[in-house]
């Protein structure tokens, strides 16, 4: 059966998908498999169909920050095939899941044959470089304690049956929210303290509470009117 039509960023593409199925690979992967890595050369782009994988780039001095996970419907590796250049982030699997590659050639035909897909991935690379954009305007300007704030909201969806409350879910583990906010574990493990001493968070089975995230979002925005 052809998998191209359930990918979603390819769904009513004006061209014939089905010429495509025979120049895309679709395999299931193991968790903590490394389905790109950093610096590789290929230029495929991947299509993940189930399953979770997180997402890391590394700095000049070798020190490797998460940028997110990605889940079933997401697509990486686009820029490689739009520009060539290689490898600039790591994916590797955190769960079992399946992933579709296409060869870059492919990918760009089909992106120029269809305005539809052309316009996803426009949205896609701008809805990154905002997020980006967002994310290093808290690294440059906002505090330790800030920054885990700005992510844990970042992190969270809103909470079934409450008005306000939200949660992050499955609990993130403090040494991973270190590699996203760019500090150490026990930084984090000291402000989920003060987080739980002020009541502002409730840990549950399997996921944690925001209690009051407009209280969060109120003081990320402060501090950043503060350095302005």
């Amino acid at each position: 059966m052809n998998k191209l039509g359930s990918i979603a960023l390819l769904r009513e593409a004006e061209v014939d998908l089905a010429q495509y199925a025979s120049r895309t690979q679709c395999r299931a992967f193991r968790p903590d498999e490394i389905l790109l890595d950093f610096d590789e050369a290929s230029t495929d782009v991947y299509f993940l169909l189930s399953g979770e994988v997180r997402v890391l780039i590394r700095t000049r001095s070798g020190k490797e920050v998460i940028l997110g996970e990605m889940r079933g419907g997401a697509v990486f590796g686009e820029l490689a095939a739009l520009d060539g250049i290689a490898r600039s982030a790591n994916v590797t699997a955190l769960t079992r899941g399946e992933v579709c590659s296409m060869p870059s050639a492919a990918f760009r035909e089909i992106l120029f044959a269809s305005p539809t897909v052309a316009d996803r991935v426009f949205r896609l690379l701008t809805g990154r470089i905002r997020e980006l954009d967002a994310r290093i305007m808290e690294h440059t300007v906002l505090d330790l304690r800030h920054r885990l704030y700005a992510e844990l909201l970042r992190l969270s969806v809103p909470r079934s049956g409450s008005g306000e409350e939200r949660v992050v879910t499955p609990p993130p583990y403090h040494h991973v929210l270190a590699a996203r906010i760019g500090c150490r574990r026990e930084q984090v493990t000291r402000e989920f303290t003060a987080l739980d001493a002020e009541g502002l968070i409730e840990r549950t089975r399997g996921a944690l509470v925001l209690r009051r995230p407009d209280l969060l979002q109120s003081r990320v925005a402060a501090a950043l009117r503060e350095d302005g």
